[in-house]
């Protein structure tokens, strides 16, 4: 079963949020039909994203986090919300690649390096928080951490681990994010370091039958490890037949109108969830006559 962990060691030194997504991960990318390495690329992003959320209050407070590099993949772009509630796209599903060296999948290779990663918080103010950093490995976890440090000066470690089957399924999904509050020991930032170094991957922890707190507490064996909440990731998506209409009637009077004359149906399809709405003729007659009573 998915997870959602927010944690603490050290006497509250050190911020932890935790997520295993596998059943999360598993039903997006079914919805999106992705190869391989999208659904390693798509997966990672997926569970950022829901344990980003998850540090916010409000119920309608969003954080939405794109990284395009260039890459096949045309760029990657999720949406969390507080409680682990997450849903996001990738451009190019079909996006695939091997390291030739390696026989691993190419996330940093589908992503690319010449572009951004950006971060958008929207507490309901009059303006969302907006910010940027350079690509700086386009494996994602990695670009993350330095987000973190970077624009936030919060130092950060971030792990990213999506395990995909020979038939494309996924096999174990999850991650964490590790943040030293101020004024925290340096010592103990070196310590966790050094613990981060020398165990094995995330994926690796996860894929030998580990659980996401199993994980948290060989990382933070004598490091007093307080769970403080524990939830389930959700993957969600807000699109209704409302606002599809709603954005149907902004391509503008004249484009329904040619596609009314023309006896046209058309079929819109959510980025998100891959849900499609049709459009028959007398929709779009209906939708004419609503821009026209407004």
């Amino acid at each position: 079963m998915d997870k959602l962990i927010h944690a603490m060691a050290k006497e509250g030194s050190v911020r932890i949020i935790a997520a295993e997504t596998t059943a999360l991960v598993n039903e997006a990318v079914k919805n999106h039909n992705t190869m391989p390495t999208a659904t390693a690329a798509y997966g990672r992003m997926l569970t950022a994203g829901a344990m980003m959320g998850s540090m916010l209050k409000g119920e309608q407070d969003s954080v939405t986090v794109q990284i395009n590099g260039g890459g096949i993949s045309g760029g990657i772009l999720v949406t969390g919300r507080s409680e682990g509630r997450v849903k996001g796209y990738i451009v190019n599903p079909d996006a695939d690649m091997v390291h030739n060296d390696l026989g691993k999948l190419n996330v940093s290779g589908i992503i690319g390096l010449d572009g951004k990663l950006t971060v958008i918080t929207d507490l309901g103010m009059k303006e969302p928080y907006v910010s940027s950093v350079p690509i700086y490995t386009g494996e994602i976890a990695e670009d993350l951490a330095y987000y973190y440090t970077v624009s936030e000066q919060t130092p950060s470690a971030v792990a990213l681990g999506v395990l995909v089957d020979v038939d494309g399924s996924v096999m174990k999904s999850g991650g964490f994010i590790i943040q030293m509050m101020p004024g925290a020991d340096e010592m103990l930032a070196d310590l966790i370091t050094y613990r981060l170094e020398e165990i094995p991957s995330l994926t690796t922890l996860l894929r030998d039958g580990n659980s996401i707190l199993e994980v948290l507490q060989f990382i933070f064996e004598d490091m007093d490890l307080q769970i403080l909440t524990e939830g389930t990731p959700v993957l969600y998506c807000d699109c209704t037949r409302e606002r599809v209409e709603k954005a149907f009637i902004s391509i503008g009077e004249e484009e329904l109108t040619k596609l009314y004359d023309e006896n046209k149906e058309e079929e819109l399809v959510c980025h998100f969830c891959n849900t499609k709405y049709d459009f028959t003729h007398e929709d779009i007659g209906n939708l004419l006559k609503e821009i026209k009573q407004d």
